[in-house]
């Protein structure tokens, strides 16, 4: 048995999400239907995080355990030949055995993207979230900071998230100002593991601080509360990237 470790980008707009479902297109399971013609049989390829329906990867990361025997180099370009464009395979690495791509990772970093103008570039509005209202980044930024370190995020999860624990640590947490129709916002997030639309729901009462309908004070107020009541609302999905997995 090898376990092999897979870098792969995505464009998540007509995907249900990364996880197999009963219904509708997923990453996860384009992977394990390629990976089955040269296993033979079935396969499960695990991820490092399981993005929603629509969001998209830049570096998602899987693993998988074969008995395949065939080169690296040719798993790489099948895959690529068999997974529609919108699924690309970046890189495939020979990984220690043991090696799972959720479990032994150390910090993900995600990005929220948001065109702040009066229209959005036709080239670009699959994978923002596009705001008209002029939006104050430094009100956005000071906010923010109050989510570094670590905290419990119960707030910012989706509301019947099964998940007894919901403390977190934010490694770091920054925006980076653009301008006009085709230069995004970026929030920009790293931590140690992220509750389901966590960073969609932050850039939400981001957003709420940066139309100036709450103060940047607001944001600690929020976190205290623990409560998902007291947050903005969950930003749009075509925002969101996963970009890196550390190990």
């Amino acid at each position: 048995m090898r376990t092999l470790k897979l870098t792969i980008e995505y464009d998540g707009t007509d995907l249900v999400g990364w996880q197999r479902q009963t219904e509708g297109v997923s990453v996860q399971g384009l992977l394990e239907d390629a990976l089955a013609a040269f296993e033979g049989a079935p396969v499960t390829v695990h991820g490092a995080g399981r993005t929603d329906a629509g969001a998209h990867a830049l570096g998602q990361v899987a693993s998988v355990t074969l008995r395949a025997v065939h080169a690296v180099e040719a798993i790489h370009r099948g895959l690529n030949v068999a997974l529609p464009p919108a699924v690309r395979v970046l890189a495939i690495e020979e990984a220690p055995a043991g090696f799972h791509a959720r479990f032994s990772a150390v910090s993900k970093t995600y990005e929220y993207r948001i065109v702040n103008a009066p229209f959005v570039s036709a080239f670009l509005h699959r994978y923002v979230w596009h705001v008209p209202g002029r939006l104050s980044v430094e009100a956005m930024r000071e906010g923010a900071s109050s989510l570094a370190g670590r905290h419990d995020f119960a707030a910012f999860q989706g509301a019947g998230t099964p998940v007894h624990n919901t403390v977190r640590t934010i490694l770091g947490i920054e925006w980076h100002e653009g301008a006009g129709c085709d230069r995004p916002h970026v929030l920009r997030v790293e931590g140690d593991g992220f509750l389901r639309y966590m960073v969609r729901t932050i850039a939400g009462t981001l957003v709420e601080i940066g139309l100036g309908r709450w103060p940047p004070g607001r944001m600690a107020e929020v976190l205290a509360s623990r409560d998902r009541a007291q947050a903005g609302p969950t930003a749009p999905a075509s925002g969101l990237f996963l970009v890196r997995v550390a190990y």
